[in-house]
């Protein structure tokens, strides 16, 4: 429709009653169709179990609901109307409304397919704004007859940039795939390791590291894929890569470095995610592995955040490496009177029960020292699971001595004072003394 009979009809509508209930009927119907969307969501939300592939498809098909119903009432209302009066405002708010639907449809159908739920559906949402804010423009211009104008307009200006200058239009179209490509390649590459985290057969230290990799590749292709679109020599990015690789050699060399030890740790699978470690003055367990930091989680629930180099060069003490075992302790001391050749056996059994101590290796006692109050014991037993911490189970152990204690079956030493010294000093001082 050209923009000069598209004004005109309008101008010739105004005066008259028609453009008020077009309008009228406009917003009747973008109300009506939302909230009927909103009820009908609701309604499935309240009646049906949302879990499953049924339900998550139910809950992203209410962005596309919306568009539809209201599509459907306006194409509805301007056969009504177009009966007994003009609707050119109609007419207009058709396709707009048209091109609303087909987006969220295409845009649900690929979320569908790629993404459900997490880091990738959220970005796929951006990307869905900005190609239905695009689309709507270029509509809007070429239902109005403004398009070919623009277009124009963009091929005749140039920009001052360089020797020669840049059309308008060749950098509106590098920006346009730039970013088109970028988004592009961000969905490929998180929807290639969400797919990634569910392979079990794959070790965890290789998902990741294969994830970043594709994502780092996937990007640089569609950066330099976008950049020859718009036009650019790839040549001369020459220059920059020698200045980049200058700045990685000095300023960025502690950089460059933490990355490179995040994909040696990955590749050689020397820390995996659930490791409890200590290295320097930091213990707990292995979080999350990233290419330039490592995460680890402390026992209180604090974490810290270590550079990957840090964990390449210093003395890592791994507890689950090769063996996932860990051998867990009590101390106890028993008085001097007690039979050790019925208490050692007696205190050893008391591991075997205990959640998450494990019979082979079998629990063992040992004597330490002999004390000041008495025989100095050591009940050590095993746990599989050593990324669970090993206070649980060490209170479990010591309470049921406790209860050997309370029962007097194990009799605890105690600090003695020899006096027979103090005695005979005692004496011999009330023999000098005269009576």
């Amino acid at each position: 429709m050209p923009l000069q009979q598209l004004l005109a009809d309008l101008l010739g509508d105004i005066p008259k009653p028609a453009i008020l209930w077009q309008a009228l009927a406009i917003v009747l119907c973008v109300a009506a169709g939302w909230g009927l969307a909103r009820l009908i969501h609701r309604s499935w939300l309240q009646n049906h179990q949302h879990t499953g592939l049924i339900g998550v498809g139910m809950g992203s098909f209410g962005r596309v609901l919306g568009p539809l119903l209201t599509l459907g009432l306006l194409a509805a209302t301007r056969a009504v109307m177009a009966g007994y009066q003009s609707v050119h405002l109609l007419d207009v708010a058709v396709p707009l409304a048209s091109s609303l639907a087909v987006i969220r449809t295409f845009f649900y159908l690929l979320r569908r397919i790629f993404a459900r739920r997490g880091q990738l559906g959220e970005a796929l949402k951006t990307f869905e704004k900005i190609f239905a804010l695009v689309v709507w423009l270029g509509v809007a211009l070429h239902i109005t007859g403004v398009l070919p104008d623009v277009m124009r307009f963009f091929e005749r200006t140039y920009l001052p940039l360089g020797k020669n200058g840049i059309k308008l239009s060749d950098l509106v179209e590098g920006i346009v795939s730039i970013v088109v490509l970028m988004m592009l390649a961000l969905w490929a590459g998180a929807a290639l390791e969400e797919r990634l985290m569910r392979v079990d057969r794959m070790h965890s230290s290789l998902k990741v590291v294969l994830a970043r990799m594709s994502r780092a590749v996937l990007i640089l292709v569609a950066v330099l894929f976008s950049l020859s679109l718009a036009g650019l020599d790839l040549t001369v990015l020459s220059v920059f890569g020698g200045a980049l690789g200058v700045g990685l050699g000095l300023g960025m060399q502690r950089i460059a470095s933490n990355y490179v030890s995040g994909f040696i740790i990955l590749l050689e699978r020397s820390l995996t995610i659930g490791d409890p470690i200590t290295i320097d003055k930091y213990s707990g367990k292995v979080a999350r592995i990233n290419t330039r930091y490592t995460v680890l989680r402390g026992a209180d629930g604090t974490q810290t955040l270590l550079p990957n180099e840090m964990l390449i060069t210093g003395v890592v003490l791994n507890q689950s490496a090769f063996n996932r075992n860990v051998r867990a302790t009590t101390r106890l001391t028993v008085s001097y009177d007690s039979d050790l050749s019925v208490v050692m056996p007696l205190l050893e059994a008391q591991p075997s029960g205990v959640a998450r101590v494990l019979e082979d290796p079998a629990p063992n006692v040992l004597l330490n020292a002999f004390a000041a109050d008495g025989y100095e014991l050591e009940v050590g037993f095993w746990l599989g699971d050593p990324e669970n911490g090993q206070g649980g189970p060490i209170s479990d152990v010591n309470q049921k001595i406790y209860a050997l204690v309370k029962a007097g079956t194990i009799k605890l030493g105690h600090p003695t004072i020899d006096t027979r010294l103090l005695d005979a000093h005692i004496t011999s001082l009330v023999a000098r003394t005269p009576v």
